[in-house]
């Protein structure tokens, strides 16, 4: 199997889910499906098969989760170090427009591009990887090519 790497908040914001799905959602789901059987005839009773179909897509992504979990490499980016961009760095970059834009490349369950954290697997960040300060590397986007020149590399 091959392993998931992530950063220490990545497996920390998923073992949240789990806790939250599996200590609060899942007893919920099976309370609502408790009372919608009180109510009789399950072939018509649309609560029941609305808590069942809900029931199904919150065991659905628990098994998710902890599979996600069970293949998990951590990596603690404030343990790295080192003048090019890996896993779990977050580097500065200077685009075509002159403007800086700050990524931290994270694993790919944890990504979120509004807030910087761009995946492992993005164009952006494959191109990136390996390179050092002072670098440039272009990708191509759904507005054209574009450049990114290195700024900064840290790893906190």
């Amino acid at each position: 199997m091959e392993k998931i790497p992530m950063t220490v908040r990545g497996q920390g914001l998923i073992e949240a889910e789990l806790h939250e799905l599996k200590h609060t959602r899942r007893p919920a789901i099976i309370e609502a499906i408790a009372e919608a059987r009180a109510h009789g005839d399950l072939s018509e009773n649309a609560e029941y098969q609305y808590a069942k179909e809900e029931q199904s897509h919150i065991e659905g992504r628990i098994e998710e989760l902890e599979a996600v979990l069970s293949r998990a490499e951590v990596i603690d980016p404030t343990k790295l170090h080192g003048d090019k961009v890996m896993f779990g760095a977050t580097v500065t970059v200077l685009d075509d427009d002159n403007k800086k834009v700050v990524y931290q490349i994270v694993g790919e369950h944890e990504s979120d591009i509004k807030s910087g954290k761009l995946a492992v697997a993005a164009p952006l960040a494959r191109a990136l990887i390996g390179k050092t300060k002072g670098a440039v590397v272009e990708v191509n986007t759904p507005r054209g090519p574009q450049s990114y020149e290195i700024e900064k590399i840290e790893y906190k």
